[in-house]
């Protein structure tokens, strides 16, 4: 002998039962306690210590002169050719380093340049904020690469 059970079906469709189910799941993982908010501009976040962000190239802190010694190296390791460094022969025959250019919206941010030089002079820094209104801005020569990435400091 069988049982039958009632039809609940219709009445499961009419009360609407598998959405109610559903917004309560929903809800119960957007407690306010849980929530968690940080003031971006005023209150600067706290990045990864292994984070690469916007390149910087690097002085000699007691000449003032540039660390790279323009032998192109960072430019070959680039996967995305996005550097590019101009040098000429100087009159004791040695390279001097005339431009350095980086394309900030081509870079892919992996660090085989940082990994190719063989002197420190190009560092990835922990800067993440690089956006900008023109495209044209995002090439960087070699004095906008010395003095680093200045974010704006909003106040109130």
């Amino acid at each position: 002998m069988k049982v039958r059970r009632p039809n609940l079906t219709l009445l499961k469709k009419i009360f609407l039962v598998d959405l109610i189910r559903g917004l309560f799941l929903t809800f119960s993982y957007q407690r306010p306690s849980l929530n968690y908010t940080e003031q971006y501009p005023k209150v600067r976040p706290k990045v990864a210590e292994r984070f690469r962000g916007a390149p910087r190239l690097n002085n000699d802190p007691e000449t003032g002169e540039t660390l790279c010694i323009a032998c192109n190296l960072c430019a070959l390791a680039c996967p995305e050719h996005c550097i590019e460094v101009g040098w000429e022969r100087d009159a004791k025959g040695k390279k001097a380093l005339t431009t350095f250019t980086f394309d900030i919206s081509r870079c892919m941010f992996c660090g085989l340049c940082e990994d190719a030089c063989p002197t420190p002079a190009l560092e990835l820094t922990q800067d993440f904020e690089l956006s900008l209104y023109d495209r044209r801005d995002m090439k960087w020569d070699r004095q906008k690469l010395e003095e680093g990435n200045q974010p704006v400091v909003y106040t109130k």
